[in-house]
């Protein structure tokens, strides 16, 4: 394409700026990190499950019932995966709002008893909805933004997942601010909120296909530092409003510093488009070298055999289940089958549902363990924040870091997802035996490791298995998390909870009223439940291990090389046009297609 030299100037500039950011990748990047911070619903059940709890009178087997529903609303990704296989993103995205706002509704429409009140299975199946739309959000968004940048997608899976991990906190902190201590309303907020940042920038989230620049992973520290002062800051206003009690115009002081860091990252967005403005005009205005019209000549097909047609045969051979059992090498584009039948898949997953499993047990558990250990209320809310805060660490940490070890040092992702469990096990372990605050350490320790194994997970996925099919073995990785959460949360944690209080009000002569909610009071309470998670997590970490054994080969050579290899080949190659010759226009030595 050859762009005539303007003079322009003036507003003509100022609109082809414009243009330029609201066009461009990086302004997609910051756009996924405002819905991103607002898409943390799922991460909030500590804060209003006790809400519903006594409400509706619930006993602690039913809440995490509830609980285990939002787990699998949250990771049954598949429909949003195949969809998004076929429909651009603002099609799941639109979805992803629309389920949202139903879900939640309906569940602040139950405890503010507008409706009858409704079955437990009508809670579940109304929490599944509304979790299952940041599988929409996550599909639409973040997977759009790691196919935008093939080469840094384990930062961009760190900072977008780390925007997920401070949502809670962000939310928190605009509940206090319009509604005061009103639990219920936050439910409402919840439902609003992130439907609204959805239908605003519905259209700005596509897939753009684009060269790394020479400065890109300068503007994602960038991003990285912004992030981190409005955790830091985050973090100091939990810690000031757990001493100090605020007036709604001081939350809403806070609000306004919290919104200014929030947006920071657009003035980021505009620097970066300006040079690349400047550097294009440049290029196009102030380049004299006459243009030259080359004409390729057509390809040998034999040489070429990316471009030669399938037989009908062979076409139905390449899709046959025969070939699950035949995966390509590590790295290479693997079938949907193919990816999921592969034991290093198997060993993912294992791990997967043990770490996963454990560490949002605990988010999902945080009100009621802090009730039995006898936490206040304001303590309790606290711990929700700072788990948030901390999750949001844990995500950069896996994300950043675990980069930098991958492409330095070659050192397999897998290993630090098989440390961050064995650290794990110290969380559980500090709760197993309340040790003397230890819910603070704990919050903060399971907060990290849970937030963690998101970036690492999926980043792993992408990389073993490659990215032609990843919008649907992304949301297949996470199908790990609701089985985890059923499996321990349900079947183990609030089974022996249950137990227990049972037990106290047998020993005090009492018997539990038909809708009266149960309560446990003591460090019996999670005792056993959390000393299987620690079990069940250690095997985890073991499969782990195994899996860093099977691939240490794959991580030792240079496993983005095949990203710069097509975008060299895209930006010396020859196109094949309707006739089978590629016509392009060199204009000063840079080739554009014709």
């Amino acid at each position: 394409m050859v762009f005539p030299a303007t003079g322009g100037g003036g507003w003509a500039d100022m609109k082809s700026i414009t243009l330029q950011v609201l066009k461009g990748r990086w302004f997609v990047m910051f756009t996924t990190f405002l819905l991103m911070s607002v898409s943390g619903a799922s991460y909030m059940f500590g804060l209003y499950s006790n809400e519903i709890k006594s409400t509706l009178g619930y006993d602690q087997t039913t809440l995490n019932l509830l609980s285990f529903f939002k787990d699998l609303g949250s990771n049954i990704g598949i429909l949003s995966g195949l969809i998004n296989q076929v429909t651009p993103p603002w099609v799941v995205l639109a979805v992803g709002g629309l389920l949202n706002f139903f879900g939640y509704f309906m569940i602040w429409l139950a405890v503010t008893k507008k409706i009858t009140r409704p079955s437990v299975w009508n809670m579940c199946l109304y929490i599944c909805i509304g979790a299952n739309s940041h599988t929409f959000t996550n599909t639409g968004a973040l997977v759009t933004c790691v196919q935008n940048f093939p080469e840094s997608r384990g930062i961009v899976m760190g900072l977008t997942n780390g925007y997920i991990g401070l949502s809670a906190a962000i939310i928190t902190q605009l509940f206090h601010a319009f509604f005061g201590g009103d639990t219920k309303s936050l439910i409402l907020l919840m439902a609003s909120l992130p439907m609204a940042v959805s239908f605003t920038f519905l259209r700005v989230i596509r897939f753009m296909k684009g060269t790394r620049q020479p400065n890109e992973i300068k503007v994602f520290c960038n991003f990285l530092y912004i992030s981190l002062c409005l955790a830091v800051f985050l973090m100091i206003m939990i810690i000031v409003q757990n001493n100090v009690t605020f007036t709604q115009s001081e939350y809403g002081a806070s609000v306004a510093v919290m919104l200014f860091l929030l947006f920071l990252p657009l003035a980021v967005v505009v620097k970066q488009e300006y040079k690349l403005w400047k550097s294009n005009k440049k290029v196009v205005n102030d380049d004299p070298s006459p243009l030259r019209i080359i004409t390729d000549q057509k390809p040998n097909p034999e040489a070429s055999p990316s471009v030669t047609p399938l037989s009908s045969s062979e076409e139905k051979q390449a899709s046959c289940w025969k070939t699950m059992l035949q995966p390509p090498n590590r790295g290479e584009d693997y079938t949907v089958l193919q990816a999921l039948f592969s034991i290093d898949m198997l060993l993912l997953f294992f791990a997967t549902i043990s770490g996963l499993g454990g560490t949002l047990t605990v988010m999902d558990n945080l009100g009621q363990i802090g009730t039995s250990l006898g936490y206040p209320l304001a303590s309790i809310s606290n711990f929700v924040s700072l788990s948030s805060i901390w999750s949001y660490l844990g995500v950069v940490v896996a994300g950043v870091v675990a980069e930098i070890f991958v492409t330095k040092y070659n050192l397999p992702r897998p290993l630090m997802h098989t440390l961050i469990l064995l650290l794990s096990c110290v969380g559980y372990l500090l709760i197993a035996f309340n040790v003397k605050h230890a819910l603070y350490f704990a919050s903060i320790i399971l907060g990290a490791c849970c937030g963690a194994q998101w970036p690492l997970v999926f980043t792993i996925i992408s990389e073993l298995f490659g990215l032609k099919y990843y919008s649907i073995l992304y949301n297949f990785g996470a199908l790990a998390s609701p089985i985890g959460s059923y499996l321990l949360n349900v079947r183990v944690t609030g089974y022996l909870y249950d137990k227990e209080a049972m037990k106290q009000l047998a020993a005090l002569g009492l018997t539990r009223q038909p809708g009266e909610e149960l309560n446990c009071r003591g460090g019996e309470c999670f005792k056993l439940s959390f000393i299987i998670l620690t079990a069940v997590t250690l095997f985890g970490s073991l499969a782990s291990l195994i899996l860093v054994l099977r691939t240490r080969k794959f991580y030792k050579s240079d496993i983005y090389k095949k990203f710069r290899d097509e975008v060299k080949a895209a930006e010396t190659g020859q196109t094949i046009g309707r006739d089978g010759v590629g016509l392009s226009v060199v204009v000063g030595g840079e080739k554009d297609l014709l």
